[in-house]
């Protein structure tokens, strides 16, 4: 699996190579250079000593998957549920082989235990979005084809998730909400369940302790629309606000059983969480009580559980997840 975090050689000193664009997790100069200079070498796939895990890189053209099977799988006959995971990273940054990414998928496949396909989406800036949807997209139809051996053999197409982060958080509910995928539950091939961790959402509207001025909401924006210079409505596309007006058919008809939002206490993107699973719940209406939950961490920032894997924090969002994952 090819890194996405590979910054293009160029020389050094001209004026071509003056800073563009500057996020921190992503560097744009104005020779066409992208740097990522928070990005960590990526993890090769394999057997997990720490869990007994393996996996493998599968590419599919334009973009890639990275599978696990955990030894349950060859300890029991009896099907596992599919977690399709999609990572974080602003659409800009971080990979399936990120060490973060690859270390919580390899536990999280064995907690459940669950065959989990970890997709490796294009980046922007040098694949604008809609690239990582559309990417993320085909994996899910390529997994629900039951395409790939470990899939068909061990999977349970009954039970898939799509779980992600932050960005991929972002991802899972366009999934969850895609036409392709509703008409899929239309007819009785549902998805059991969407995970959203810190869920990245905005919008030109502030909701609970959000900053107000106009200014803090462009400046909130500015990695969105960077990503996707051609979001419709700005901030508030659909993709990036779920709760922008005429947006609650959708969340209504989400092709997802039961919904699951992480949000952290000191995680700024706490009150779009928080809203998020009420919007979901008030759209599902009588359903929605019982098929939506929220999990607040206390004292944690965003993503916290990627800096601190070995916490009892992070251990005990792992927990709820599996719970979800497992509920009937």
């Amino acid at each position: 699996m090819a890194s996405n975090n590979t910054a293009a050689p160029s020389g050094e000193g001209s004026a071509a190579d003056e800073v563009l664009h500057e996020f921190g997790i992503v560097r744009v100069y104005k020779s066409g250079r992208v740097e990522r200079p928070l990005a960590a070498p990526p993890v090769a796939p394999g057997l997990d000593a720490a869990t007994g895990v393996e996996s493998r890189d599968v590419q599919l053209g334009a973009y890639s998957v990275r599978l696990y099977l955990p030894p349950a799988a060859a300890a029991d006959a009896a099907r596992l549920p599919i977690i399709l995971y999609v990572h974080g990273g602003g659409f800009v940054a971080e990979s399936a082989a990120s060490p973060g990414c690859h270390r919580f998928v390899n536990r999280l496949s064995a907690a459940c235990p669950a065959v989990a396909v970890s997709v490796e989406y294009r980046l922007a800036p040098e694949h604008p979005l809609p690239a990582a949807y559309d990417d993320s997209l085909a994996a899910l139809k390529w997994t629900l084809a039951a395409s790939d051996p470990w899939v068909a053999a061990h999977g349970d197409l009954g039970r898939v998730f799509v779980a992600g982060d932050s960005a991929g958080a972002n991802i899972c509910h366009y999934l969850a909400v895609h036409p392709d995928i509703v008409c899929n539950a239309t007819a009785g091939r549902r998805l059991k369940g969407a995970v959203l961790i810190h869920p990245w959402f905005w919008g030109s509207e502030a909701v609970g302790g959000e900053p107000s001025h106009p200014a803090a909401r462009a400046m909130g924006a500015r990695l969105w629309l960077f990503a996707c210079p051609g979001a419709d409505g700005g901030m508030d596309d659909p993709r990036m606000n779920p709760m922008a007006p005429g947006a609650a058919p959708a969340l209504a008809a989400m092709a997802c059983e039961r919904v699951m939002v992480c949000v952290a206490e000191h995680d700024f993107l706490k009150w779009r969480g928080r809203a998020y699973a009420e919007a979901v719940a008030a759209a599902r209406g009588a359903e929605g009580s019982g098929s939506v939950e929220l999990m607040e961490t206390e004292g944690e920032g965003h993503v916290f559980y990627v800096f601190k894997p070995d916490g009892d924090k992070a251990k005990a969002m792992v927990d709820r997840i599996v719970s979800v994952v497992n509920a009937p």
